[in-house]
């Protein structure tokens, strides 16, 4: 499975992250470095935070979906940036953390083509149910 992200013209479809593998309990996908610098060459720490949130929230609306056909949206996000990179892809997988009816957090660890370890980043989210439009 390797596809975009989300629509075309979305965040991450723009940053170039893809999807590699999608369940409530694992999302891989990457990002390449290239396009996603900061001024100084590196990987800008705002892309890393795009790539885990990315990931972990499509983790954790596979669970509201699975659960009551819902979504979820990120509430709250922090990462700590261990190390950077210039070049090549960088590959995030999140896992569950917590699997609620009403909240889901993931743990999203972001390595280097090498395996170091770019960034750990936390991310929860609400589950929601998707609200119908009346006509």
């Amino acid at each position: 499975m390797s596809e975009s992200v989300m629509s075309t013209g979305t965040l991450p479809d723009l940053m170039g992250i893809t999807i590699t593998e999608m369940s409530p309990q694992r999302v891989v996908g990457t990002m390449p470095v290239k396009g996603n610098t900061q001024p100084f060459g590196l990987l800008h720490g705002g892309a890393s935070c795009v790539l885990a949130e990315s990931l972990g929230s499509l983790g954790a609306s596979a669970h509201a979906a699975e659960l009551f056909g819902g979504i979820a949206l990120g509430v709250d996000i922090s990462a700590t940036h261990h190390r950077s990179a210039r070049s090549g892809l960088v590959t995030g997988v999140a896992t569950p953390l917590h699997l609620g009816r009403s909240v889901a957090t993931y743990e999203i660890v972001i390595t280097d083509e090498g395996g170091a370890r770019i960034c750990t980043a936390r991310l929860t989210c609400t589950l929601r149910k998707i609200e119908s439009k009346s006509a």
